[in-house]
Formats: C-alpha cells, structure tokens, sequence
C-alpha cells in the first residue's frame, strides 16, 4: 500500500514537474536573450552572429543581444555562456573552437564538450587551397607529387597556431605523408599577403578572402574544401572531385546553450534558427559576408562536433600542437 502511493505521489510530481516545463516553454521568450560573441567584433564570427541574433529578434519577438567577450582564442566567451542559468535566456555561436579547444589546450576552466548543449549549426565559410603562381602544380595531385619529390621544401603560411588555416593543411600533410613547412603569421590576412608575395607556396584560406588575388593571379586555386563547387570558383573542382575525399575543411558555426538548458527551449531555438537563416533577407546578407547558410538538429550538431575532435585529434597529437 504505501509502495503503491510512494509510485502514484512520484507519478504526480513527474507530470508536474513536466507540465512546468511545457508552460515554460510556451511562454519563452518572455525577456531579451544574451547571445555571446567569443571573438572581437568585426570579424566573420561576429558578422554571423549579429545577422542571426537580428534575424532571431525579429521571428522571437523580443530583442536578442549580441555580448562580445572575446579572448583566449574564443574560450573566454564560450565559458562564460557555459556558466550561466541554464534557462534558454544565454546562447553562444561559437566556431570549430568548441570541437578543437579541449584537444589544443592542456587545461580549460569548462568543459566544451560536456558544459555547453547545442543547437543548431547556421553557416559555414568554405577554405580553398591556393598556390603561389611559382609552384607548378595545376592540381591536388600534381602538389602531391612535387611535395613527395622536394620534402621540406615547400611550406604554407597560416593565420596562427591551431587555426583552421593551420590544421588544414597539417590534415593534407597526415593524410598523404608529406614533409611541409609551417610558417605561421599573426592573421590570415597577413598569411595570404606572404603567400601572395612569394614568402611561402601555399596555403588554406578562406574562400571569400582569397578570391581577389585569385583573380588578379597573385595565387593560383588548386581545390575548394567543399562539398560541391562554389559559384565563385566554377572551374575549380572540390578535393573530392580530385580523390581527395577526407579533405573537406570549412570554418563552420553553431549556437549551443548551457547544458541543462529545457530541452523544449533547444527545440524552439532550433526551429527559430532554422528558419531565419533560410529567410529570403538573409540570403544575401549571408552571401555578403562570404557564408553559406547551414541547418541541423541538435543531435546532428553534436554528432558533427565530436567527428571534427576526432578528425583533428590525430593530427593536433601526431604535430605535437599547443594552443597559445
């Protein structure tokens, strides 16, 4: 008898505690939503975010506010959004850093994989891999074969240790057993510029960025790190079209919540994102800033983080790569 009230009183608060949730998230958002900015404004990540937090406020109903808390290679802001209530009024759009950072860095005050839930993925930059006009490669392959036959010859610049531009060709290197110089530059921007001028043969670059000195012929597009050719490079094909089907690199980015957050609130902020980054206004403002517009849910997203760590994680270990 009193086992049997002991299960109807647990029954009872379970359906409570339940209906609580669903009321809430009926009525979320009932204030402003903080959406935090890990990186410092003006830069592609900060864009992203913006469009979308102006695009989330307008579908919401109520304003979403972008908070800019750059440092520690985004780390600062993705762990201030791990600490704070976990009630859908804090998000973050973070970039690969919330995949690679516990792999780069020895000791993190939060844990990105298991402190921070995600949402949604929203867009991604596409990389193309470009050549100083010296190297005579037309193609991944012929690059292949002067690497192969030149070791530690030829070298690629990067924007820093542990960006997209530096793992990038470290994975080309793991993936054919190359010996390829790393010189890193304080930035991308200064990255192209020495590889432009002839200080270093190649390079991993954004495709938006690189696309002015391809055309003036300053480098010279050997593969686009996409799944499908890009509109601005028609004639370049992708690394899968030349068999290079593990190199698909791109500096994708993505909203979580703190974990713990309702999971009927991850749900409508999915949905909500969804929508706003297909809305007819955002398509050429996301084509202004260089992004293609990207959907998922949340258990895509997470899916997706862990293969990037795991993608990376032998390269980062094989180099021997600190984050600074």
């Amino acid at each position: 008898m009193l086992i049997a009230w002991r299960k109807n009183v647990l029954a009872a608060a379970v359906l409570f505690i339940s209906g609580l949730a669903t009321a809430f998230a009926q009525t979320y958002p009932s204030k402003a939503i903080r959406m935090v900015m890990p990186f410092p404004p003006g830069g592609p990540t900060d864009i992203v975010g913006r469009l979308v937090a102006q695009k989330l406020s307008e579908q919401l109903g109520q304003s979403v506010v972008a908070d800019s808390r750059p440092g520690a290679s985004g780390n600062v802001g993705l762990e201030i959004a791990s600490k704070a209530p976990a009630d859908g009024y804090t998000i973050v759009l973070s970039s690969p850093v919330i995949a690679l950072s516990p792999l780069l860095y020895g000791k993190l005050n939060y844990d990105p994989w298991k402190d921070l839930a995600p949402i949604a993925l929203v867009g991604a930059v596409r990389n193309v891999l470009v050549v100083h006009p010296s190297v005579p490669a037309k193609d991944l392959k012929e690059l292949v074969a002067i690497a192969r036959k030149q070791p530690g010859k030829l070298s690629y610049s990067s924007g820093g240790i542990g960006t997209t531009t530096h793992l990038a060709p470290e994975l080309f290197k793991s993936l054919e057993k190359l010996d390829i110089l790393h010189v890193p530059y304080k930035g991308s921007g200064l990255g192209l510029i020495g590889l432009s001028s002839g200080q270093v043969d190649m390079g991993v670059v954004a495709a938006p960025v690189a696309l002015g000195q391809v055309q003036s012929k300053r480098v010279r597009a050997l593969a686009v790190l996409s799944p499908e050719r890009l509109a601005d490079y028609p004639g370049v094909a992708t690394t899968k079209e030349q068999g290079f089907a593990n190199f698909e690199i791109s500096v994708w980015y993505g909203i979580l919540a703190p974990t713990g957050t309702p999971r009927d609130i991850i749900n409508r902020l999915n949905a909500e994102l969804a929508k706003a980054v297909h809305a007819p206004d955002m398509k050429p403002r996301f084509a202004q800033a260089g992004v293609e517009p990207l959907t998922s849910t949340p258990d895509e997203f997470a899916r997706f983080i862990q293969s990037e760590a795991t993608r990376f994680g032998k390269v980062i270990k094989e180099a021997g790569i600190k984050g600074e």
